[in-house]
């Protein structure tokens, strides 16, 4: 069984605590429930790995307590330290050159020559981040390439037994992972958009790419072309749904759904975010007992958050050479 520790300097001290033995615990940040464990540590990182069944080839996010352990960790040039100070604490990831004694072992940054740093704004990780007093790295706490945890009953839902414990800070605020931004050359990349939006980290540094496609060794976490999906297959673009769909809706929704879930009836995108992944997972558990056969996603608007929301969507209904073992039941 899975430990499930209080919020409270007892909890997060067991937290810390465990993190320093080598084990795994599941922390609450702004964006997603992360799966921690010593980053400093291979042991530590391949039982991340092997809990969340990863393809090791998908780098993990070093976490720390704040922006100077963060950028002493990577090369940082004036526009990370400029984002550092404007966007950290946040859901920001910078993609760095790794510093010559970086401790984040090799495993962690899936042999790359950098390092993927961020500084979350959840009190509870900070506190923990700092009691551990070393870089943390933390995958979402889910099965990889499955829905994203947001509360720990969904850490739970797949992990139970296979980690050590969850510290249990409630829902998180912003409901995707953090944007994921590439410094590591002279063009800053936006490789995974997130929490942080394009605008805002524009408004830092100015003009930001975005990277095309996946890659097939990616350079950040989420990445992959089949990613944060659920069991049932997913149909982008909806206006309509039949009985035998179940719908994530954005706003009002058309009749004749098998089953519905509205990301935002006021059609708001900092609230569509938060309930994302908790969207997924009701629709695709519900769904599937309910004899359904896939997931009407609606269209979401590409700007502000909408853009981490469609970048989900997106890889959670790209094909999956599994899918038919997986959801032939």
């Amino acid at each position: 069984m899975t430990e499930r520790l209080p919020p409270n300097p007892a909890g997060i001290e067991e937290a810390a605590r465990l993190l320093r033995a080598g084990r795994l615990v599941a922390l609450p940040t702004e964006t997603v429930y992360g799966l921690a464990a010593d980053a400093t540590e291979a042991r530590a990182v391949a039982a991340i790995y092997a809990a969340k069944r990863r393809p090791r080839f998908n780098p993990l996010i070093a976490h720390l307590p704040d922006p100077d352990a963060a950028l002493a960790l990577g090369i940082a040039d004036a526009r990370a330290r400029a984002l550092a100070a404007a966007l950290w604490p946040g859901p920001l990831t910078l993609v760095l050159p790794a510093a010559p004694d970086c401790p984040v072992v090799p495993l962690a940054r899936a042999g790359l020559d950098t390092v993927a740093l961020r500084v979350p704004a959840h009190p509870l990780a900070r506190a923990v981040l700092a009691a551990t007093g070393r870089p943390v790295a933390a995958p979402s706490a889910n099965v990889s390439g499955r829905v994203s945890p947001t509360a720990a009953e969904h850490v739970l839902a797949e992990l139970d037994g296979r980690i050590d414990a969850v510290l249990d800070g409630g829902p998180c605020a912003v409901g995707v992972e953090s944007s994921v931004l590439d410094l590591s050359g002279p063009a800053a990349v936006l490789l995974r958009p997130g929490g942080a939006t394009r605008e805002a980290i524009e408004a830092v540094i100015g003009p930001v790419l975005l990277a095309e496609g996946a890659a097939d060794a990616p350079r950040a976490p989420g990445m992959l072309a089949s990613h944060y999906a659920p069991v049932l297959p997913v149909r982008l673009g909806a206006t309509e749904a039949g009985p035998t769909e179940a719908l994530l809706a954005f706003g009002p929704a058309p009749p004749g759904a098998g089953l519905t879930f509205d990301l935002s009836p006021s059609r708001d995108l900092v609230e569509a975010a938060a309930r994302l992944f908790a969207g997924l997972r009701f629709l695709d558990a519900e769904g599937r007992r309910r004899g359904l056969v896939r997931i009407a996603a609606m269209a979401v608007p590409p700007e502000g958050l909408g853009l981490a929301i469609n970048d989900r969507l997106a890889r959670a209904a790209a094909p999956r050479p599994d899918h038919a073992a997986r959801s032939g039941g």
